[in-house]
Protein backbone atom coordinates (compact mmCIF):
# COMPACT_ATOMS: atom_id res chain seq x y z
CA UNK A 1 0.00 0.00 0.00
CA UNK A 2 1.07 3.58 -0.59
CA UNK A 3 1.53 5.61 2.60
CA UNK A 4 -0.19 8.89 3.49
CA UNK A 5 2.66 11.16 2.38
CA UNK A 6 2.88 9.39 -0.95
CA UNK A 7 -0.87 9.63 -1.54
CA UNK A 8 -0.74 13.33 -0.76
CA UNK A 9 1.91 13.66 -3.46
CA UNK A 10 -0.19 11.54 -5.80
CA UNK A 11 -3.13 13.84 -5.24
CA UNK A 12 -1.05 16.81 -6.31
CA UNK A 13 0.27 14.91 -9.31
CA UNK A 14 -3.00 13.46 -10.49
CA UNK A 15 -4.71 16.83 -10.41
CA UNK A 16 -1.68 18.41 -12.04
CA UNK A 17 -2.22 16.31 -15.16
CA UNK A 18 -4.64 18.89 -16.51
CA UNK A 19 -4.43 22.47 -17.75
CA UNK A 20 -6.41 25.68 -17.42
CA UNK A 21 -8.11 25.36 -20.81
CA UNK A 22 -10.72 22.69 -21.45
CA UNK A 23 -9.61 22.58 -25.09
CA UNK A 24 -6.11 21.30 -25.77
CA UNK A 25 -3.68 24.04 -26.77
CA UNK A 26 -2.90 24.22 -30.46
CA UNK A 27 0.72 23.29 -29.80
CA UNK A 28 -0.08 20.27 -27.59
CA UNK A 29 0.53 17.72 -30.35
CA UNK A 30 4.08 19.06 -30.81
CA UNK A 31 4.87 19.62 -27.14
CA UNK A 32 7.52 17.39 -25.59
CA UNK A 33 6.29 15.16 -22.73
CA UNK A 34 8.52 16.78 -20.10
CA UNK A 35 7.41 20.27 -21.18
CA UNK A 36 3.78 19.15 -20.98
CA UNK A 37 4.18 17.83 -17.44
CA UNK A 38 5.99 20.98 -16.31
CA UNK A 39 3.43 23.36 -17.84
CA UNK A 40 0.28 21.70 -16.62
CA UNK A 41 1.68 20.83 -13.20
CA UNK A 42 2.54 24.46 -12.52
CA UNK A 43 -0.80 25.70 -13.84
CA UNK A 44 -3.01 23.33 -11.90
CA UNK A 45 -1.05 23.55 -8.66
CA UNK A 46 -1.77 27.27 -8.71
CA UNK A 47 -5.46 26.55 -9.36
CA UNK A 48 -5.66 24.26 -6.33
CA UNK A 49 -3.82 26.72 -4.09
CA UNK A 50 -6.23 29.50 -5.02
CA UNK A 51 -9.45 27.45 -4.76
CA UNK A 52 -10.42 26.67 -1.17
CA UNK A 53 -13.33 24.47 -2.26
CA UNK A 54 -10.90 22.10 -4.01
CA UNK A 55 -8.70 21.87 -0.93
CA UNK A 56 -11.79 21.28 1.22
CA UNK A 57 -12.70 18.23 -0.88
CA UNK A 58 -15.74 19.60 -2.74
CA UNK A 59 -16.53 16.53 -4.86
CA UNK A 60 -18.44 18.42 -7.55
CA UNK A 61 -15.55 20.88 -7.97
CA UNK A 62 -13.01 18.05 -8.09
CA UNK A 63 -15.11 16.16 -10.64
CA UNK A 64 -15.28 19.26 -12.81
CA UNK A 65 -11.52 19.77 -12.55
CA UNK A 66 -10.81 16.15 -13.44
CA UNK A 67 -13.27 15.96 -16.34
CA UNK A 68 -12.42 19.32 -17.87
CA UNK A 69 -8.72 19.68 -17.19
CA UNK A 70 -7.25 16.25 -16.41
CA UNK A 71 -8.88 13.67 -18.65
CA UNK A 72 -7.81 15.29 -21.95
CA UNK A 73 -4.22 14.39 -21.03
CA UNK A 74 -4.85 10.85 -19.77
CA UNK A 75 -5.48 7.59 -21.62
CA UNK A 76 -7.92 6.49 -18.93
CA UNK A 77 -9.19 3.51 -20.93
CA UNK A 78 -5.65 2.10 -21.01
CA UNK A 79 -5.12 2.90 -17.32
CA UNK A 80 -8.34 1.11 -16.37
CA UNK A 81 -7.81 -1.93 -18.60
CA UNK A 82 -4.24 -2.37 -17.34
CA UNK A 83 -5.44 -2.11 -13.74
CA UNK A 84 -8.16 -4.72 -14.31
CA UNK A 85 -5.68 -7.02 -16.07
CA UNK A 86 -6.55 -10.11 -18.15
CA UNK A 87 -10.20 -10.05 -17.04
CA UNK A 88 -10.69 -6.88 -19.08
CA UNK A 89 -10.76 -8.97 -22.26
CA UNK A 90 -13.73 -10.96 -20.94
CA UNK A 91 -15.67 -7.90 -19.79
CA UNK A 92 -18.65 -6.73 -21.85
CA UNK A 93 -18.70 -3.18 -23.25
CA UNK A 94 -21.19 -2.23 -20.52
CA UNK A 95 -18.96 -3.69 -17.81
CA UNK A 96 -15.93 -1.87 -19.22
CA UNK A 97 -17.78 1.44 -19.12
CA UNK A 98 -18.87 0.82 -15.53
CA UNK A 99 -15.31 -0.11 -14.56
CA UNK A 100 -14.00 3.16 -15.98
CA UNK A 101 -16.71 5.19 -14.26
CA UNK A 102 -16.29 3.58 -10.85
CA UNK A 103 -12.49 3.51 -11.02
CA UNK A 104 -12.42 7.24 -11.72
CA UNK A 105 -14.81 7.87 -8.82
CA UNK A 106 -12.52 5.84 -6.54
CA UNK A 107 -9.45 7.82 -7.59
CA UNK A 108 -11.26 11.12 -7.07
CA UNK A 109 -12.36 9.98 -3.61
CA UNK A 110 -8.80 8.89 -2.80
CA UNK A 111 -7.20 12.11 -3.95
CA UNK A 112 -9.83 14.52 -2.65
CA UNK A 113 -8.98 13.68 0.93
CA UNK A 114 -5.39 14.84 0.38
CA UNK A 115 -6.02 18.18 -1.31
CA UNK A 116 -6.02 20.05 1.97
CA UNK A 117 -2.30 19.27 2.09
CA UNK A 118 -1.58 21.39 -1.00
CA UNK A 119 0.21 24.55 0.09
CA UNK A 120 3.66 25.54 -1.16
CA UNK A 121 4.45 22.47 -3.26
CA UNK A 122 6.22 22.77 -6.60
CA UNK A 123 7.12 20.22 -9.27
CA UNK A 124 10.72 19.69 -10.40
CA UNK A 125 10.97 17.90 -13.76
CA UNK A 126 14.12 15.88 -14.39
CA UNK A 127 15.93 15.90 -17.76
CA UNK A 128 14.12 13.64 -20.24
CA UNK A 129 15.99 10.52 -21.31
CA UNK A 130 14.37 9.66 -24.62
CA UNK A 131 15.24 9.51 -28.30
CA UNK A 132 13.55 11.83 -30.78
CA UNK A 133 11.36 9.08 -32.22
CA UNK A 134 10.26 7.43 -28.97
CA UNK A 135 6.51 7.06 -28.55
CA UNK A 136 6.53 5.69 -24.99
CA UNK A 137 8.52 7.63 -22.40
CA UNK A 138 9.15 8.07 -18.69
CA UNK A 139 9.06 11.59 -17.26
CA UNK A 140 10.67 11.75 -13.82
CA UNK A 141 9.70 14.49 -11.37
CA UNK A 142 9.86 15.37 -7.70
CA UNK A 143 7.28 17.12 -5.56
CA UNK A 144 9.09 19.74 -3.49
CA UNK A 145 7.65 21.22 -0.33
CA UNK A 146 7.78 20.35 3.34
CA UNK A 147 10.11 17.46 4.18
CA UNK A 148 12.03 15.33 1.74
CA UNK A 149 11.23 15.49 -2.01
CA UNK A 150 8.69 12.90 -3.16
CA UNK A 151 9.59 10.86 -6.25
CA UNK A 152 6.84 11.08 -8.84
CA UNK A 153 7.18 9.57 -12.31
CA UNK A 154 4.81 9.50 -15.28
CA UNK A 155 4.50 7.00 -18.12
CA UNK A 156 3.24 8.65 -21.31
CA UNK A 157 2.45 7.45 -24.81
CA UNK A 158 2.38 9.50 -28.01
CA UNK A 159 -1.10 9.84 -29.53
CA UNK A 160 -2.25 11.71 -32.62
CA UNK A 161 -3.24 14.74 -30.51
CA UNK A 162 -0.25 14.73 -28.18
CA UNK A 163 1.16 12.85 -25.20
CA UNK A 164 -1.16 10.91 -22.87
CA UNK A 165 -0.43 9.74 -19.33
CA UNK A 166 -1.28 6.10 -18.60
CA UNK A 167 0.56 5.28 -15.38
CA UNK A 168 1.97 7.01 -12.31
CA UNK A 169 4.80 6.03 -9.97
CA UNK A 170 4.83 7.39 -6.41
CA UNK A 171 7.96 6.62 -4.37
CA UNK A 172 8.68 3.54 -6.48
CA UNK A 173 5.11 2.20 -6.43
CA UNK A 174 3.26 2.17 -9.76
CA UNK A 175 -0.44 3.02 -9.48
CA UNK A 176 -1.62 0.55 -12.15
CA UNK A 177 0.30 -2.39 -10.71
CA UNK A 178 -0.91 -1.60 -7.19
CA UNK A 179 -4.55 -1.62 -8.26
CA UNK A 180 -4.07 -4.66 -10.51
CA UNK A 181 -3.07 -6.75 -7.51
CA UNK A 182 -6.06 -5.51 -5.49
CA UNK A 183 -8.50 -5.95 -8.37
CA UNK A 184 -7.27 -9.47 -9.18
CA UNK A 185 -8.17 -10.64 -5.69
CA UNK A 186 -11.66 -9.18 -6.00
CA UNK A 187 -12.20 -10.61 -9.50
CA UNK A 188 -11.06 -14.08 -8.38
CA UNK A 189 -13.50 -13.95 -5.47
CA UNK A 190 -16.52 -12.24 -7.00
CA UNK A 191 -15.98 -11.73 -10.73
CA UNK A 192 -16.13 -8.50 -12.79
CA UNK A 193 -19.52 -7.48 -11.42
CA UNK A 194 -18.22 -7.97 -7.90
CA UNK A 195 -15.30 -5.65 -8.63
CA UNK A 196 -17.66 -3.04 -10.07
CA UNK A 197 -19.81 -3.23 -6.95
CA UNK A 198 -16.78 -2.91 -4.67
CA UNK A 199 -15.44 0.09 -6.60
CA UNK A 200 -18.87 1.75 -6.47
CA UNK A 201 -19.06 1.24 -2.70
CA UNK A 202 -15.54 2.49 -2.02
CA UNK A 203 -15.98 5.47 -4.33
CA UNK A 204 -18.95 6.69 -2.28
CA UNK A 205 -17.19 6.55 1.08
CA UNK A 206 -16.17 9.86 2.68
CA UNK A 207 -12.70 10.92 1.58
CA UNK A 208 -9.90 10.46 4.11
CA UNK A 209 -6.46 11.90 3.47
CA UNK A 210 -3.87 9.34 2.61
CA UNK A 211 -6.24 6.37 2.37
CA UNK A 212 -6.69 4.24 -0.74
Amino acid sequence: MINRRAWNAAAIAALAMGAFATVLPAHAADETPDALIKRVSTDVLETIKQDASLRDGDVSRINALVNDKVMPYVNFRRMTSASVGPAWRQATPEQRQKLETEFKALLIRTYSGALAQVSNQTISVKPLRAAAGDTDVLVRTEVLGRGEPVQLDYRLEKAADGWKIYNLNVLGVWLVETYRNQFAQEINARGIDGLIQTLATRGKLPAVAGKS
